[in-house]
């Protein structure tokens, strides 16, 4: 319903398939419990072995147990996903692309040897550990964690917030500024690494689903075996962030598309003065208005994820679909809650958790005002980043 310009259009048939499956799990699957652990900030750990089985995890990597399927097939997963429910969506991206991108672009051939394979099966969970309590937009420059090499290990001491999958993690990706030579290092920490620590972090009102954690290193040592072998600037950072950013402008194409179809359902369904609201002005208007942004998203996520598959994406391309599509999924999931009247707030009509989720979409991975200067950049010649 959603798909109005026909994007899965230029899928394979194989590829079509796997979005079915993915589609099949999350109807059936995650669609009937979804409410119930959002209420509750729970994750539904028991989903993971179904999840598992779509054999989604890791797809655009070649070998160690990965598809290695198309970014365009990855990216309309990631919306598949999204538009049931943006929390499971978010941990495809931390798990999939955050984590497993990190050990896949820099990891050393053993690191991937021993992480991706049982991460595509979801017996080993990864976090990706860049935000810091104090510093979010700033971190390239003012990142606190520090690392300093020791012998064989190296020694870190710091804190990571907002760290999606932190409290199960297996291994957690974390990054810190070398005390000797100020470059940011990336780290491979397992959970049961003495001086190392994960609280989850409590009250939130968007992506309850999602178990994020403050990571604390306290002298916490990790062998140098541990150390991303080509993780040794903030520049190879920025080749993983760029990457997963095309993976959550799609979220909002997903997100989007989900709080627009729960809305039209709705308006064909429910009555007043007699008939459907479908049938009056107003709410076609909203409806189409709704339509326009999720069609509009989804054509420059699909362009975008294109050239990054023909490797002419830059980072200031993935900038503007990130701002783009998330001000414009935010925009309609308040046009589908407007639309459901006062059910637009109960979460047993589904759109509120929509409504409540897009504003963590519309933060992470780069807040709309930073991506506006990466691309005002690219644009003017001129940078405006003080």
């Amino acid at each position: 319903m959603s798909d109005f310009y026909h994007l899965e259009a230029v899928l394979t048939d194989a590829e079509k398939a796997v979005v079915e499956r993915v589609r099949h799990f999350m109807t059936e699957h995650v669609a009937p419990v979804i409410n119930d652990h959002w209420s509750r900030a729970s994750f539904p750990h028991d989903l993971l072995p179904a999840f598992a089985e779509t054999g989604i995890f890791g797809l655009p990597y070649d070998g160690y147990g990965c598809l290695g399927g198309s970014k365009v097939l990855n990216g309309l997963v990631e919306r598949t996903i999204s538009q049931v429910d943006p929390s499971m969506g978010t941990f495809f991206g931390v798990q999939s692309g955050l984590a497993m991108g990190s050990i896949y672009l820099l990891g050393s051939d053993a690191q991937k040897a021993e992480w991706l394979p049982a991460m595509q099966r979801l017996e080993q969970i990864g976090s990706f550990g860049l935000t810091e309590p104090e510093v979010g937009s700033g971190i390239s420059r003012g990142m606190t964690t520090t690392c300093r090499r020791d012998g064989d290990h190296w020694v870190l001491n710091g804190q990571k917030k907002w760290i999606g999958n932190g409290t199960f993690a297996d291994v957690n990706i974390v990054w810190a500024r070398d005390e000797g030579d100020g470059q940011i290092k990336g780290f491979l920490v397992r959970k049961d690494t003495p001086g190392f620590t994960a609280e989850k972090m409590q009250q939130k009102i968007a992506l309850r689903v999602v178990q994020n954690a403050i990571l604390t290193m306290t002298d916490c040592r990790v062998p140098h075996t541990d150390k991303l072998e080509h993780a040794n600037s903030f520049r190879d950072t920025a080749k993983v962030l760029k990457m997963t950013r095309v993976g959550v402008a799609w979220q909002a194409v997903g997100c989007a598309a989900g709080a627009y179809e729960l809305a039209l359902a709705y308006a064909k369904e429910r009555e007043q003065f007699g008939k459907p609201i479908a049938g009056f002005q107003l709410v076609q208007d909203l409806l189409v208005r709704m339509l326009g942004n999720v069609t509009s998203a989804g054509c420059l996520a699909l362009r975008l994820t294109q050239m990054q598959e023909a490797g002419t994406m830059n980072d200031e391309h993935a900038s503007l679909a990130k701002a783009f599509c998330t001000v414009k999924c935010r925009e309609t999931v308040g046009w589908a809650r407007e639309l459901l009247g006062g059910n637009g707030i109960l979460l047993n009509y589904d759109v509120g958790r929509f409504v409540a989720d897009a504003e963590a979409i519309y933060s992470y991975e780069g807040t709309r005002e930073v991506n506006t200067l990466i691309v005002g950049r690219a644009i003017t010649g001129h940078s405006a980043f003080v």
